[in-house]
Parts: structure tokens; C-alpha cells; sequence
């Protein structure tokens, strides 16, 4: 593992003594404000639990067309449900891949004057031939939510916060699952599998398929590979906690390139978020990180929003522009009249 380009962290030794926490709170300190990314084992997550989740989104995507049809998510008006290939764009371009969207189970908002982003809260579509696949995405959230709020708190300490702070601030997290199938290509160059971006949340625990490569991460302008690693998450965090820490901890650009034809690969990531109604209040560094914080970055084609459910749904807008046009004409119309 020596050669790899990311860091490596080992949640467990949070529970191995004080001295150990606190290397583990200083290495994730380190590994954000630097790169970004890293490698994540010690996490406890079963590997039977794995091993079934791997299985399921095999099962899924090895269903009939109808079948993965049947839930499209161009019948969502909340962008949850199956994407065909193709049918997501990043930057405005295609990316090569198919998947099922999975968010928080709640009713519909109806109300009259609900802001904007009320619109992305409302039911999963789940598959009918495939009854099993609810009930172990449900476990895996529940895995995943558990260790997506240590590292929050391992976070909160390490900037010289409360432990408490961003519990205190999330609210009802705001969590999505993708599963993801990269189909192989057989082109001369290499396929946009998801473009170049940034995640609009906090932060993101990613399962990659053992042994499938692809993914690239952005370090000093170069694209460098994030192979996966045996028993690991990759981890990232998104454009909010780079916002609360103004730049102190930095979300990167990182993007997936297609395999060759006739292999394929399977990702899952995990996406952890504050309420669509919450605004991260910033967080007070102490004066010797204050001094390195490089400011939020500033990108007219893709600004930060402060209150989260504005970031996804200009994130869900734009990855999506055929659900957008059926279920969001009136907004895609006032951001363009907005616009100019």
C-alpha cells in the first residue's frame, strides 16, 4: 500500500485510547486539508453485509429492461429511482453509467410556498422484482450514517469545535445512496464513466467493486488514480464543509473513467448531508489553521450555496435535465430568466 496516493486512516483507533484519537483526528485533519480524500478501514461494517449489498446491485442491473424501467426516475418529480445510461449529465456531458437513486423516505411536500428545494424530499421507487434490495440499503444507510457521524465529530474536535457541532446543526440528515454500474467501453479513448465535479454535500463514503479501478482524483493539477483498497471506503467531503471551514479543508475535483470493454464496474456511494433547510454556521479556527485557510473557492459557473438544499438541487438540476424539464420547467425558467 505504499505506493498508493491517498492517505490512509483507520477509523477503529478512535477507540484505541486518547493518544490514538488523537493521531486519528489530527492524520483526518491533515489528509482534508491537504488532499481531500483518503482511505477509510476500521470501520466495523460486516463483510457478509458487503458481500449482500454487491450481490443485490449485481441482481438489479442484471435485471430485465421493463423491470429497471418501471422505476425510472424520469417518473420521480424527487430525481430517486433508475437511471438509464446516459442519462446523467456532468458539466453538461454525458456520463457512461446506469444506477438507482436513494434518498430518505418521506411524503411529498404539497404545501404553497414551500421554498425550491422541498421538491427533492418524497418516496423512493423501489424495484417489485427485486423485494430484497430495500432491506439491505436500509442496513447499509444505517452502517454508513453511524460512521459518517464519528468522522464528523473526530472533524468537529480537530478544528477546534465542540464535538457536538455538526450534530447540533444537521438536522434530519439529508442522505443519498447511489448504486452505480460503469459498463465497459471499447473506444480508443477513455469515456467520461462521471465527469469532472465536486460533491455538493459534506462528505462521502464511496465502496468500490474489489479490484475495479477508475476513479481519479485531482491533486496539483494532475489526475492521479484511487484504486480501491481491500477492506476500505474512499472518503471525501463536499462543497458545505469546505464553506464552514472557508477553505481550510478543501473538497476536490475527482471524476471516474469507464473500464474496457467487456469489463465492467459497480460503485456505491454513500452521501451524508445536513437537512435541506440547514445553513452550516462557520466554524471558528484556531488562529494557526485560520492562517491556512485559502477562502472558499470561487467559481461563477458553480457557486456554493450556504443552505444546503439550495447546493443539491442546483447538483439534482443539473445532472439531471430530462426530470427537470418534465417536473421543474417553472424553475429551470426562472434561473435562466435570473440569469439574464
Amino acid at each position: 500500500m505504499a505506493d498508493l496516493n491517498l492517505p490512509i486512516l483507520d477509523l477503529s483507533q478512535l477507540d484505541a485510547g486518547a493518544d490514538a484519537a488523537a493521531r486519528f483526528r489530527s492524520e483526518l485533519r491533515d489528509a482534508t486539508h491537504r488532499v481531500g480524500f483518503f482511505y477509510l478501514t476500521g470501520t466495523g461494517v460486516p463483510a457478509e453485509l458487503e458481500t449482500q449489498l454487491h450481490r443485490a446491485a449485481r441482481d438489479f442491473f442484471l435485471l430485465p429492461d421493463a423491470d429497471k424501467l418501471a422505476i425510472e426516475n424520469i417518473k420521480s418529480p424527487h430525481f430517486r429511482g433508475y437511471t438509464r445510461i446516459g442519462g446523467e449529465r456532468t458539466q453538461g456531458r454525458v456520463d457512461w453509467r446506469e444506477q438507482i437513486d436513494i434518498g430518505p423516505e418521506r411524503a411529498a411536500i404539497t404545501a404553497t410556498g414551500a421554498p425550491d428545494y422541498a421538491r427533492l424530499v418524497g418516496p423512493n421507487l423501489w424495484p417489485e422484482a427485486q423485494p430484497e434490495l430495500r432491506e439491505i440499503v436500509a442496513e447499509w444507510h444505517d452502517h454508513l450514517a453511524g460512521i459518517a457521524r464519528r468522522l464528523l465529530r473526530a472533524w468537529a474536535l480537530a478544528l477546534g469545535a465542540p464535538e457536538t457541532y455538526f450534530d447540533e446543526h444537521f438536522g434530519e440528515p439529508s442522505t443519498l445512496i447511489k448504486i452505480v454500474r460503469y459498463p465497459g467501453k471499447d473506444d480508443p479513448s477513455p469515456q467520461q464513466g462521471v465527469g469532472a465535479h465536486k460533491d455538493s454535500g459534506v462528505v462521502t463514503l464511496l465502496w468500490v467493486e474489489p479490484g475495479k479501478g477508475g476513479l481519479q482524483v485531482q491533486r496539483d493539477g494532475e489526475w492521479i488514480d484511487a484504486p480501491p483498497v481491500p477492506g476500505a471506503f474512499v472518503v471525501n467531503i463536499g462543497e458545505m464543509l469546505e464553506y464552514a471551514t472557508q477553505g481550510y479543508l478543501k473538497a476536490t475535483n475527482h471524476r471516474v473513467v469507464s473500464p474496457r470493454y467487456p469489463d465492467d464496474r459497480i460503485s456505491i456511494p454513500f452521501f451524508f448531508n445536513p437537512a435541506l433547510d440547514s445553513k452550516l454556521p462557520l466554524i471558528e479556527l484556531p488562529a494557526d489553521l485560520a492562517a491556512e485557510a485559502r477562502g472558499v473557492t470561487q467559481d461563477p459557473a458553480n457557486p456554493i450555496h450556504a443552505l444546503y438544499g439550495e447546493n443539491a438541487l442546483k447538483s439534482r438540476l443539473r445532472a439531471h435535465p430530462d426530470v427537470a424539464e418534465i417536473w421543474h420547467a417553472d424553475l429551470l425558467a426562472a434561473r435562466a430568466a435570473a440569469s439574464g
